[in-house]
């Protein structure tokens, strides 16, 4: 039994959420350059000032004179931007690739931005300020040559944080709720004066809580700037509706978040200038509100009981929100763009699940919520749901609902995995049972916790591609020297051969974010998102410092099942059969099965084969080497080549494959797995925490697929790497039941920083109550065997490749891409293919 009644009805959509949609999606977004200007005028005012004051003094200044605009019909109001959708810069983590991308970034494939010539010219000038200045700089600074040599080659990418912010947190938004700014400002000057001027550390300390007072202060005045304005245009407005709506508004603004809220219209007032401002001061993005349902239901409960509010104005106010999510935008870099396409922000807001005493805490927002995801149908808020075997049948039943739409939403997580990984990692119990997911799968408990969650993104296939060259790639030595492969003569030798690139690639990745970490303390304290996290205040350090109670690094590595199912084959097919020799499946791979090869990797062949000439003595020149590619490219296209590939290509296919319920082959998947997460676990970080494995790619297997060539699973070069701890696309052919035991299989447990199941299912599978039973029945049966989480697609290849064809009649087809959902046609090729590939389950 839970702790709070429910009410599971329907509540209707009002008028006004579609026309707050059409608006918001009328035109592509800009990219504006208020916020940079303001932040630069405000640093060449401080330039002799601590760095933590002089954050919190530009955050101010921004606050204070950035263009603010109350969108038509709005009921929740803050605005980042003017235009909808748009996104400001922030020069103070790195701004080259957008000044490389002024030309072409309105154009690009994936997540295009307009950017008028007027913004171009005010951003180039005030970027110049920056120069030498940035968070990425510093950290390319810190870093050891040979991480930058495996950055560039692909090993892994910390772009994450290399040239943004990090977010990846939540926040107290209960306790400004309860408390207001005002509130906190208070905490911090009462903390102030425990100090003594004689401490040690008083200078820092003191600094930081004045720059908290000074953010919290900023705040308020933007708030009320707000109410100003809108009571500005009350005063201007005919009709009687709207004007009281705005007078409304102009009251909420004034009171919070300075104040604590006294009802719920205020409550998500509050809510959302804490959700809108973090992501001013910071272009971290996976800023999760967490679990809404919890804290915002206490005013909720009191405003219905009272009579004060009806669940359908309620239900309106969280759609609202709902909506606002979606305005919030982000421009990344056009690789980064790649791999997360989409436009998204992973906003995660999670329902249900259990409190502090493991009691049942599922409410009426609880369904509202999926309720505002029916109603909106956008790709924010990323919704979630938490499961354990407390939950109520008719709250799973209902997130079905909202599955079977074809949304994406919500992603499944499991309690009875996800709390006992946290109390491992060195949460108490009572914490641990708090979590709530972040950004695409990654838990965490809010206010407490400063995780680095997506702290860069690890291709457990370029590892095997070193050990076939013993290190090398493109003529370069990146990893060590394991020996030739050929001359292996047991799988054990060739599999600690992989276990050795991967160690020696996983040193590298660690002095990758320690680097990146070291480098946002130094250059961007964040003063205000500490304001809202302990024990910053008490510690008197930010969570950049190591404020937080509990403190995490957590890269993901991706390409599990790629790499269980190409060691299986070499052990099978090399060493336990012998039907192939190391060496044709070598050629196999340099070759690509005899499918091509592109334009660069024909020249290093060239270049490599040149090169070994010279070292024998040969002469060679321009002659010589027009002859070598001639004879490269004959022997690519010999039938020796492609019938060798094509040879080996089939007995790949017979080789059993993860996703199959097959338990030898999911023993081996696990043991992979460990190659990854084992070792990392051993490193920490200089916030004083450890590093936490996550197995997750967001939409990263697809660029970075590109950049790796054939693995021995079958898998061509240069296409998508297999998604999250996912059988490979296609692979998994024994069902969906099959599909999760196998993964089930895999140890969740020591992948604490989150692990994504991805399965697609054809709409007709969930159609009637016995779909939607049948689907919660999976779901249980899976975390019944200690899977972590689950997430799908409920769509039709048909519909997808139709979609492709003809994207104007698809504009809000929503799906589920990795640890996110997003409007199909707004992703790039590459990634819509990709979706497409993915296995069509049925009951």
């Amino acid at each position: 039994m839970g702790l709070y009644s429910y009410d599971s009805s329907d509540i209707p959509k009002s008028d006004r959420i579609p026309k707050l949609i059409e608006d918001l999606y009328a035109g592509m977004p800009k990219i504006e350059s208020a916020r940079a200007v303001l932040l630069t005028e405000s640093y060449r005012q401080t330039e002799d000032e601590p760095v933590v004051i002089r954050r919190a003094k530009a955050f101010q200044h921004i606050l204070e004179n950035i263009p603010i605009v109350i969108r038509d019909q709005e009921l929740i109001v803050g605005s980042t931007t003017t235009g909808p959708r748009g996104c400001q810069t922030y020069p103070e983590f790195s701004y080259d690739w957008l000044e490389e991308e002024f030309d072409t970034v309105a154009a690009r494939p994936a997540d295009p931005f307009y950017i008028s010539d007027k913004t171009k010219a005010e951003l180039k000038e005030v970027n110049a300020y920056w120069k030498g200045k940035t968070t990425s700089e510093l950290a390319t600074y810190y870093m050891e040559p040979e991480t930058l040599l495996a950055i560039d080659h692909g090993i892994f990418t910390p772009g994450n944080y290399f040239y943004n912010g990090v977010g990846h947190v939540t926040v107290k938004y209960g306790e400004v709720l309860a408390i207001g700014f005002s509130g906190i400002k208070e905490k911090a000057v009462r903390q102030k004066a425990k100090l003594s001027l004689t401490d040690g550390d008083y200078q820092k300390r003191s600094r930081f809580l004045e720059a908290v007072m000074i953010s919290c202060d900023a705040a308020v005045t933007y708030a009320k700037r707000y109410a100003k304005l809108a009571l500005e245009e009350a005063g201007q407005c005919s009709d009687a509706v709207r004007k009281r709506e705005l007078l409304q508004i102009a009251q909420n603004c004034a009171n919070v978040p300075e104040k604590g809220a006294t009802g719920f219209y205020e409550a998500c007032q509050s809510f959302w200038f804490v959700q809108q401002l973090l992501q001013i001061e910071s272009s971290g993005h996976s800023i999760s509100p967490g679990r809404f349902d919890q804290y915002m239901y206490p005013y909720y409960r009191k405003d219905i009981d009272g009579g004060r509010i009806t669940r359908e104005y309620a239900q309106e106010l969280i759609d609202c929100i709902w909506v606002k999510l979606n305005d919030l935008n982000k421009c990344r870099d056009a690789v980064s763009a790649q791999g997360f396409a989409g436009y998204s922000l992973f906003q995660n807001l999670i329902a249900g699940g259990q409190n502090e005493d493991g009691v049942d805490v599922t409410n009426d927002l609880s369904f509202m919520s999926i309720q505002a995801s029916m109603h909106v149908f956008l790709p924010q808020p990323s919704l979630s749901v938490r499961v354990w075997n407390q939950t109520p049948h008719e709250f799973l039943i209902k997130a079905a609902e909202l599955t079977r739409t074809g949304i994406g939403l919500p992603a499944y997580y499991n309690d009875e995995v996800i709390i006992p990984a946290l109390v491992s990692r060195g949460l108490t119990l009572q914490d641990a049972r708090d979590y709530n997911i972040i950004g695409c799968v990654e838990p965490q408990k809010s206010g407490k916790t400063e995780g680095w969650h997506d702290a860069a993104f690890f291709n457990m296939c370029r590892p095997l591609e070193l050990v076939f060259n013993n290190g090398m790639d493109k003529g370069v030595q990146l990893g060590p020297k394991t020996g030739k492969v050929e001359d292996m003569k047991t799988f054990e030798e060739f599999y600690n051969a992989y276990k050795a690139q991967m160690d020696y690639a996983i040193k590298l990745l660690v002095n990758a974010d320690n680097s990146i970490d070291v480098a946002h303390a130094e250059r961007c304290p964040l003063p205000f998102l500490s304001s809202m996290v302990d024990d910053c205040m008490e510690k008197g350090k930010t969570v950049q410092e190591g404020g937080a109670v509990y403190n995490f690094t957590g890269p993901q590595g991706f390409g599990i099942a790629n790499m269980a199912d190409s060691l299986y084959a070499v052990k099978k097919l090399v060493y336990d059969e012998q039907k192939v020799t190391m060496k044709e499946m070598k050629e196999a791979l340099a070759t690509n099965y005899g499918k091509g090869l592109s334009e660069e990797d024909v020249a290093f062949m060239t270049a490599e084969a040149a090169g070994s000439m010279k070292e024998a003595g040969q002469t060679v020149g321009e002659k010589e080497v027009s002859a070598i590619l001639k004879m490269v490219v004959a022997a690519l296209k010999s039938p020796e080549v492609k019938k060798n590939g094509d040879r080996i290509l089939k007995l790949i296919e017979e080789v059993p494959k993860f996703g199959n319920d097959i338990p030898e082959v999911d023993a081996f998947a696990r043991d992979v797995a460990y190659t990854y997460t084992k070792p990392l676990q051993n490193y920490k970080n200089p916030r004083g925490g450890i590093f936490q494995a996550g197995l997750y790619p967001v939409s990263a297997n697809v660029p970075l697929g590109a950049q790796t060539g054939a693995t021995p699973d079958g898998r061509l070069a240069y296409t998508p790497v297999a998604d999250g701890v996912s059988p490979s696309a296609g692979k998994d052919v024994n069902g969906p039941t099959a599909a999760a035991n196998s993964v089930s299989r895999l140890d969740h447990y020591i992948a604490s920083n989150g692990t994504l199941f991805n399965q697609k299912f054809h709409p007709s599978a969930l159609s009637g109550r016995r779909g939607l039973e049948n689907f919660v029945g999976l779901i249980q049966s899976y975390f019944d065997q200690k899977g972590s989480h689950m997430q799908f697609n409920v769509v039709s290849r048909e519909t997808l490749r139709d979609a492709q064809k003809h994207p104007e009649q698809y504009k809000h087809l929503v799906v589920r891409v990795a640890g996110y959902s997003a409007l199909f046609t707004t992703l790039s090729k590459s990634l819509q293919d990709d979706i497409i590939r993915r296995t069509e389950q049925g009951f």
